[in-house]
């Protein structure tokens, strides 16, 4: 089992920035790859970032391209997301997941709780 917990949401105004951050415990952090997913009210949970386990892949979603960093750091074993220039339309649920394969985050085995980001416009 791996468990994971999520930190670092909150409110802020449009164009500004948050880190959130996901503390994993349980497994060996360095054997999943990591991603950030997340939900807004009335839609479907979608893909956000992911990073390999070594970090030497970095993959995100178009529209977060150029304001989202996700990085991680198998000594803390904690995953970020920096997120900068954010929009009222990244208002959602944050979820750090956790994917057995070291390499993608495809099927995720192991999801945070969630942490709230709400940005006003």
């Amino acid at each position: 089992q791996v468990q994971l917990v999520e930190s670092g949401g909150g409110l802020v105004q449009a164009g500004g920035s948050l880190r959130l951050s996901c503390a994993a415990s349980g497994r060996t952090f360095s054997d999943y790859a990591m991603g950030w997913f997340r939900q807004a009210p009335g839609k479907e949970r979608e893909f956000v970032a992911g990073i390999s386990w070594s970090g030497g892949r970095i993959y995100y979603t178009d529209s977060v391209k150029g304001r989202f960093s996700i990085s991680r750091d198998n000594a803390k074993n904690t995953v970020y997301l920096q997120m900068n220039s954010l929009k009222p339309e990244d208002t959602a649920v944050y979820f750090c997941a956790a994917d057995g394969n070291p390499m993608v985050v495809a099927t995720p085995d192991y999801w945070g709780q969630g942490t709230q980001v709400t940005v006003s416009s």
